[in-house]
């Protein structure tokens, strides 16, 4: 059974996605499945720090959009918000090419308060960062 109250396309997210940091970094959106979301990013110019590898900050944004659009799924979008509260990324082993992939999962979808696991890996299929994101459900 699906967690989504006001689910999505995969094309409705993309288009809201237009002209924003995700487009800039380069972010697909992959899967919608009933407890999840899954999307990419490329490991290029766009996402890479100096030394070569991936940008913590860059893993951060795409661990964020992620959590936060899979957060917005699941409130009633005509009456509810969602706003970031919190983010942390654990950065696990570098990347400096190719695409890393991010899952979203939920740990906790309360009434005013949402908890976002986001697991991202690398084409070789190896864990490079987990993040956990907290968002707030705030009236409209």
């Amino acid at each position: 059974m699906s967690i989504w109250k006001s689910p999505a396309t995969l094309e409705q997210i993309r288009e809201r996605s237009k002209d924003t940091l995700m487009e800039h970094l380069g972010i697909e959106y992959l899967e919608i499945g009933d407890e999840y979301l899954k999307g990419r990013m490329p490991v290029d110019p766009r996402t890479r720090q100096s030394a070569g590898i991936l940008h913590g900050g860059a893993s951060a944004a795409l661990a964020e959009t992620l959590g936060s659009i899979a957060a917005g799924m699941c409130i009633d979008r005509e009456k509810k918000r969602i706003v970031g509260l919190e983010i942390n990324v654990n950065h696990i082993r570098p990347v400096s090419a190719g695409w890393v992939t991010g899952m979203a999962t939920p740990i906790h979808v309360g009434r005013t308060t949402q908890i976002w696991e986001i697991r991202i890996y690398s084409d070789q299929n190896k864990l490079v960062a987990i993040s956990r994101l907290t968002v707030a459900n705030i009236d409209r």
